[in-house]
């Protein structure tokens, strides 16, 4: 399973009476793709997580907006509950046969934790928490991309082999750059979105494979 990059975020105050309200605010925060708008699931778990959803729909047919998402939330409103949807945001990727660099859509999912959830899970991951999608997608594959070079496991399959030939073009490499600084710049620029949009007392963006994920990225940001 590929690396994942993720983003906690924990408010200075997260009443009842005002959970779906912020929980709203957060949701239209989201940069939909400009191809798969709204969000295409909900469900809803009580307790803790080896309980069965309290409820559990499949939006893709007709995907939602944030108010619809709180109004079918409404009847579920609790503090020993968690609330997760799914999306899609567009970012660069290096795909196809033969491989070319295009924006797609890719997979995220969005949380909310009650305070009583899994036993305060919320101090721990926060009130609210983004799964961004591949790490790499921002990091890199093969410690490529910044300024220092990283040392990485040698590639093991035969697509990982081609890939790190062709970036050793140097026309490649600097494609690869711009397009990976360009999936930093929407990543960044949908936690400012949040910061604005909620009473933010603190964020923990993170990976799966990066000892320090933020630093990282500002290093690609930066290496020229």
């Amino acid at each position: 399973m590929a690396n994942q990059a993720y983003l906690n975020i924990w408010l200075k105050d997260f009443p009842e009476d005002l959970m779906l309200e912020n929980f709203e605010k957060f949701l239209a925060t989201v940069p939909f793709s400009a191809t798969r708008q709204g969000f295409t699931y909900l469900e809803i778990r009580a307790v803790e997580p080896s309980e069965s959803p309290v409820f559990e729909q499949d939006l893709r047919a007709m995907p939602l907006d944030a108010p619809s998402i709180v109004q079918l939330a409404k009847d579920h409103l609790n503090t020993d509950s968690r609330y997760a949807v799914r999306a899609n945001w567009d970012l660069w990727v290096f795909e196809g046969d033969p491989p070319k660099w295009q924006q797609l859509p890719q997979p995220i999912e969005l949380v909310c934790n009650g305070e009583l959830y899994d036993d305060g899970l919320w101090k721990e991951e926060g009130y609210f928490e983004v799964n961004f999608g591949f790490e790499h997608l921002f990091t890199g594959h093969g410690g490529l991309l910044g300024i220092r070079q990283i040392a990485r496991p040698a590639p093991q399959q035969p697509e990982e082999v081609q890939f790190l030939e062709s970036m050793s073009k140097p026309a490649n490499l600097q494609v690869y750059q711009e397009k990976t600084r360009e999936n930093i710049k929407s990543l960044f620029g949908w936690v400012r979105k949040i910061e604005d949009a909620l009473p933010v007392a603190k964020l923990k963006l993170w990976s799966e494979g990066e000892e320090n994920f933020e630093a990282r990225l500002e290093e690609i940001l930066a290496a020229r």
